[in-house]
């Protein structure tokens, strides 16, 4: 919950006066541009209002040149056109541009002369346009390109896929990156800002505070404060938290004098089916999802994240590892970052820490991950002096960290590297941890990226080693690119009674490509919102053994209990994982054509013991091993019941679909262009069960004031565009996306298929 302490004001001592003019500050420059694919003539230009990614408005191809890595979506040259009135108002004011994020090599060009731009995709930046403009009207065109690939490992998007700010100030005002706020102890606060002058000189100011009886920020008790900045004309508002960040070999990390120990998810910045687009309700739907699976923390692999999502974290309570750079000098694509990193590196670090460090949600910086050139001693001058460039811009003193990894038996020789960091980063690499800390005893470490099915091996380090610090799994959330990361696949496909069917394309995702898988499955919640069972059980894990100050605050009660089946090996085929998989294991009692043959049901629980029924039979009690208990019998339609700790939990057999079910986030939309509202499509028998074998075709129809943004499922492999009004479900769900579009008043959503009964819904927009 968001709260605001009384301290409403700060003057610096300055002249202050107040200004009568109704210019806002910060006004949202999302509407009406214009936009044009790899061509600049706007004169087949579309409509579109930002946030924007085009490649995920476009079908996927085997052929792109992004390939596997980029969800085989195109990508290629954008332009974007807006047009906008300035009055008489705005005479005597310094205006100025701010990005969000362009995806990538960003040019902006006003009233026809190029003003800034930026060519790392991920950085947020500004542009003062005060000398380009004029009273009237004025043409800001921005061009993008994307077209040199590869450049990235991940599923990017392309375009102005973050938001887009006009600030209108006096010509002396408080520069909002250079605020900082720091803590020194509970009750004291200080707050340096600069002043930029009309020449561009600046002007250091700084106060210092007392608070009697402060709040202190937790993921349990994310109390966040206000302060009002003056400066003569201008007045800036800001928001921070109270915290202290420390740490040691002996007690781990420390929050507020405190032990808090991490479970933690690695997040790449897609929104999935909305692809890289950012808008304010996908990012603190992101953040909501971590914070409903359990987890207290959050690295933005492998690039700093939008505002929003830091935003939405500082609200909820999730602490953030916030992440700069994949590689460096070497590179891991022929255009990724070693083209950029000698004249922008400094750049770009520096505006993540200006941009980022009030945020008290953000507990450690990392300045890179798996960089290729680890061995070259040469690494470890870049390490210290991006670790240099962190502690000197953050007078918080947070600690500087990065992701190590070793392909081969060559982990002692890093120890240089790893030196330069405060706290070291392990991929993969946490077995190392005992050894490593009988050589280094006073190294605290973190496992910065994990595999999903070391679930418990991980969570005992963590528990019994308090250097080590915490375990951020690969990863939280399913999302587009790296095709085929974590799915299971079938070496031969059953043919009636056999295995004569061909297999699926073997390997793991980064061997060769996929096609058609697009996507990522090695997220404990996939693509259209819904936890795996693999969620469950972690979370349930983690309950176990962190106190209540370790956990983000929740209004659901602590989950005990869960329970899902394994796909018997050979039912659709011959079952092979990848490395960063996990078996396919699903809720669902509906396995036709298995009527008598063994299955495994698996029952998660911290408790000794669990029983299983069947149609009210007692099939049999188990021990628990490592927080579960598996149990074979003979597949049977019917209920199925756990039993553990004096509760229960049932799945049943579903019928045949026969209507659908649609589930609002929320009944009311701002009628602003930029509010979304996701809707969970289920497929329901006549008892209102899901039946999680469906796969109907499905068709919808939004109407009134939204339109449809994205409508998908959760099959990674699924080719049906996320842009088109019809799309298959997957397992009995799918998920569909409207987005408001200005007007108020009512929408209607209809989604209908064949031997279906249709199925409407109503929200509001104001």
């Amino acid at each position: 919950m968001r709260r605001f302490s009384m301290l409403t004001s700060l003057l610096f001592g300055l002249v202050l006066t107040v200004s009568a003019h109704p210019i806002p500050r910060k006004l949202l420059f999302n509407d009406n541009w214009l936009f044009c694919l790899n061509d600049s003539d706007f004169t087949h230009s579309q409509a579109v209002t930002l946030p924007h990614d085009w490649s995920i408005r476009q079908a996927f191809d085997r052929k792109a040149p992004a390939g596997n890595d980029g969800g085989y979506l195109p990508t290629g040259r954008g332009w974007y056109k807006k047009t906008f009135t300035l009055g008489a108002e705005h005479q005597g004011k310094r205006l100025r541009l701010y990005f969000e994020g362009i995806y990538m090599n960003a040019h902006v060009y006003v009233n026809g002369q190029l003003a800034g731009g930026w060519p790392y995709g991920y950085t947020s930046f500004w542009v003062d346009v005060t000398k380009f403009v004029h009273q009237g009207q004025n043409e800001v065109i921005v061009s993008v390109d994307n077209s040199q690939q590869k450049n990235c490992r991940w599923y990017s998007g392309s375009g102005i896929y973050r938001n887009v700010w006009l600030y209108t100030t006096p010509m002396s005002y408080i520069d909002e990156w250079s605020v900082c706020v720091t803590n020194p102890d509970p009750h004291t606060v200080n707050i340096k800002a600069d002043v930029v002058g009309e020449q561009g000189d600046r002007t250091p100011i700084e106060r210092t505070i007392h608070i009697e009886n402060p709040q202190l920020w937790s993921p349990a008790h994310p109390y966040l404060y206000e302060a009002e900045l003056s400066a003569g004309d201008d007045r800036l508002s800001i928001s921070y938290g109270l915290r202290t960040i420390s740490y040691n070999d002996q007690r781990g990390l420390l929050l507020n004098g405190q032990p808090l120990r991490l479970n933690g998810a690695c997040l790449h910045h897609d929104n999935g089916i909305l692809g890289a687009a950012a808008f304010d309700a996908a990012e603190r739907r992101k953040a909501e999802l971590m914070k409903a699976a359990g987890f207290n923390a959050v690295r933005t692999s492998h690039n700093p994240p939008s505002e929003a999502f830091l935003r939405a974290c500082d609200e909820l309570g999730l602490l953030v590892i916030d992440e700069a750079f994949d590689g460096w000098r070497e590179q891991k694509n022929a255009h990724d970052y070693h083209e950029l990193i000698d004249q922008w590196w400094q750049r770009d670090l520096g505006a993540m820490i200006r941009r980022d460090r009030n945020h008290p949600s953000i507990f450690c910086w990392s300045i890179g991950n798996e960089v290729i050139e680890r061995k070259k001693i040469e690494v470890v001058k870049t390490a210290h002096q991006m670790a240099a460039l962190c502690h000197e811009l953050d007078p918080q003193c947070r600690p500087v960290t990065s992701a190590l990894a070793a392909w081969d038996n060559d982990w002692d020789i890093y120890d240089p590297l790893a030196a330069e960091h405060d706290i070291v980063g392990y991929n993969y690499m946490i077995h190392k941890s005992e050894s490593d800390h009988q050589r280094i005893p006073n190294r605290v470490m973190m496992q910065t990226e994990s595999y999903p099915r070391d679930a418990w091996k991980n969570f005992q380090k963590v528990i019994n080693e308090p250097y080590v610090i915490g375990d951020f799994v690969w990863t939280g959330l399913d999302y587009i690119g790296e095709s085929g990361i974590g799915r299971w696949y079938y070496e031969k496909r059953r043919m009636g009674n056999d295995m004569s069917g061909k297999g699926d394309v073997p390997g793991e995702h980064y061997e060769r490509p996929l096609y058609p898988w697009h996507a990522a499955y090695c997220g404990d919640v996939d693509l259209t919102g819904l936890r795996k069972p693999i969620s469950h059980y972690r979370s349930m894990l983690w309950h176990s053994a962190l106190s209540a100050n370790e956990l983000p605050k929740t209004d659901q009660p602590e989950e005990q209990l869960f329970m899902a089946v394994r796909e018997p090996d050979g039912y659709h085929g011959k079952i092979k994982e990848t490395l960063w998989g996990t078996w396919p294991t699903f809720e669902s009692w509906n396995w036709p054509g298995h009527e008598g043959k063994p299955i495994e049901v698996e029952v998660y629980t911290k408790h000794p013991s669990a029983k299983l029924f069947l149609n009210n039979q007692l099939v049999g009690e188990q021990a628990t091993s490592e927080m579960k208990a598996v149990f074979t019998l003979p597949y049977a339609t019917g209920t199925l019941r756990a039993e553990a700790g004096g509760q229960q939990v049932e799945l049943h057999t579903a019928g045949e679909p026969i209507a659908l079910r649609l589930t609002a986030d929320r009944t009311m939309l701002a009628a602003d262009k930029q509010d979304l509202c996701f809707i969970t499509i289920e497929l329901i028998d006549k008892d209102g069960r899901v039946n999680p074998t469906a796969n109907n075709l499905l068709t919808a129809t939004v109407k009134g004031a939204a339109t449809l943004q994205a409508f998908g499922n959760a099959d990674i492999k699924d080719e049906d565009a996320y842009f088109d009004n019809a799309h298959h479900a997957w397992h009995g769900r799918a998920l569909l996306v409207v987005r408001s579009n200005g007007k108020r008043g009512t929408t209607t959503i209809t989604v209908e298929g064949k031997g279906l009964k249709k199925q409407r819904l109503t929200i509001k927009a104001k």
